[in-house]
């Protein structure tokens, strides 16, 4: 029983985009594990931006310094 946990940032991915991340990944779990789509479980979660961290900082501020 496959479980995918995916976490992305919540930045307005849309409920069609979701559904292909699923389909997306159930499919390859299929094809190169041969595993079930019907035991094959993907959870996404939206994590907002100052609670994602990247290089030490938080994206807003990580963005900023990109810049």
């Amino acid at each position: 029983m496959p479980y995918v946990n995916i976490q992305i940032t919540r930045e307005g991915v849309s409920r069609e985009q979701k559904a292909e991340l699923i389909r997306g990944v159930t499919d390859l779990l299929v094809r190169v594990l041969d595993k079930s789509p019907a035991t094959t479980h993907v959870v996404i979660q939206e994590v907002d931006l100052d609670n994602w961290g990247v290089g030490g900082l938080p994206v807003p501020e990580f963005r900023k310094a990109q810049r």
